[in-house]
């Protein structure tokens, strides 16, 4: 059955974000249940909270760099458990099939990628809403696991802001002897300047 959510929701462009509360949808067979532990504020929350882009459906609950605990799954889920930590990212589902999907490039799903919050659910048509809440229900394709040792408080911005970062570097096999030039703003220029790794430096 659905479940109510306790969360942060802005009311309206230029309106800051209050207590909220609002109905998750049921939970399906290939669901991973999560109760937040951590959520990051990318700059891009704060673009849809004042409706920047023109696009804000209020109220909106924003929140794509969550991090949490498992504590239910579906019947058709085989790769998580309660108790597993995990991530969840800008996206909560695509069509799945179309050329872009089937390489692993879903936030190019020619059908439209479904973003984890001011958008639409692919199957039932409700509202989806972010990680300023308790809990959220993703499909397994759609959660990352995290790994053991990690800081949990500071892990979720690599949900976005690290990713942003490292996919570019990876795919274009930056690497010791390479000089690379990354031009980056807010938390992705933060990640640049302070990686460990020299690849991502120099």
């Amino acid at each position: 059955m659905p479940s109510s959510t306790r969360g942060y929701a802005v009311q309206s462009a230029g309106a800051p974000a209050t207590p909220h509360s609002f109905t998750r949808r049921d939970p399906r067979p290939d669901d991973v249940a999560i109760d937040i532990l951590y959520c990051g504020v990318c700059h891009t929350d704060i673009h849809h909270a004042r409706n920047d882009w023109g696009r804000a459906v209020y109220p909106l609950v924003p929140g794509h760099e969550i991090i949490g605990k498992v504590v239910a799954v579906g019947t058709a889920v085989k790769g998580f458990k309660p108790g597993d930590t995990v991530g969840v990212g800008c996206l909560v589902d695509s069509c799945r099939h179309c050329s872009a999907c089937d390489a692993g490039l879903e936030q190019h799903c020619k059908e439209g990628a479904t973003w984890t919050y001011n958008d639409v659910d692919r199957h039932d048509r409700q509202r989806t809403y972010g990680g300023y809440s308790e809990r959220i229900l993703i499909s397994e394709a759609f959660v990352l696991r995290v790994p053991e040792g990690l800081e949990l408080s500071s892990a979720a911005p690599l949900l976005c802001a690290g990713i942003t970062l490292f996919s570019p570097l990876r795919r274009f096999k930056a690497g010791k002897g390479k000089q690379v030039a990354i031009v980056a703003w807010a938390d992705s220029a933060t990640w640049a300047s302070s990686s460990p790794r020299p690849w991502a430096r120099r």
